[in-house]
């Protein structure tokens, strides 16, 4: 077929127009993202601690998981991670994953749950270059700590590879999600990326960020711009 001809232009428009809509879709996810992160962060007397957030190597967000029923295994999420650059500096791409499985157990009837999970050691964040992993099984997960006066100089925060969190109905706590899963949505990394990318390669950097990328990174900086 003539690539001049009526239907292969038709066919190339089509083409165009649908890598444009999911590409939108993932602005949405990411956008999403940054909304749900900055509205935990600039609660006025519970957010994620600043000294805890700078300590962490990765940052993992699922907004609106769950939607609808009790909130019990089975249930399913998208979101996205990011992680600091090198001698944590600055943030770098994310990549895109998909959450399922284990037991958020919030409220009953609750609309959507944002889950938060910080990733805190390079052997939590190699966890999340395999193509898929379960918390608490690959690497050990716990509650996070809520309230600015909150430090990260504890035993039992300091031996957690994931501290993980959830804000639902205006509630924001740490929370163990202990049998989750998380596992890399090539799909979606393809449609950011206009490639299929492997989330080692974009977690290791190198790998430019997308615009849409921006406001969640924002967010990130604007909470945290240097690790410790």
């Amino acid at each position: 077929m003539s690539l001049r001809t009526p239907a292969a232009i038709a066919l190339l428009l089509g083409l165009s127009a649908t890598s444009l809509l999911a590409n939108k879709d993932q602005g949405r996810r990411l956008a999403d993202a940054a909304k749900a992160l900055d509205e935990i962060m600039s609660a006025s007397d519970k957010a994620i601690p600043a000294s805890v957030l700078d300590k962490a190597e990765c940052v993992v967000v699922v907004p609106g998981m769950m939607k609808g029923g009790f909130i019990v295994g089975g249930q399913f999420g998208k979101g996205a991670v990011v992680c600091r650059g090198d001698r944590k500096t600055g943030w770098g791409s994310p990549a895109m994953i998909e959450m399922g499985g284990g037991s958020v157990g919030l409220q009953i009837g609750a609309s959507a749950t944002d889950v938060v999970m910080l990733i805190m050691d390079r052997e939590g964040m190699r966890s999340l270059l395999k193509s898929k992993f379960t918390l608490g099984g690959d690497a050990s997960v716990a509650a996070g700590p809520v309230g600015r006066a909150t430090t990260a100089e504890t035993d039992a925060l300091m031996q957690s590879k994931i501290l993980s969190y959830s804000r639902s109905r205006g509630a924001f706590a740490g929370i163990a999600l202990k049998g989750a899963t998380l596992r890399q949505d090539d799909s979606a990394n393809k449609d950011l990326y206009g490639r299929a990318m492997e989330a080692k390669d974009i977690l290791a950097g190198g790998v430019p960020s997308p615009a849409a990328a921006k406001p969640l990174t924002d967010v990130l900086a604007k909470y945290s711009p240097n690790g410790t």
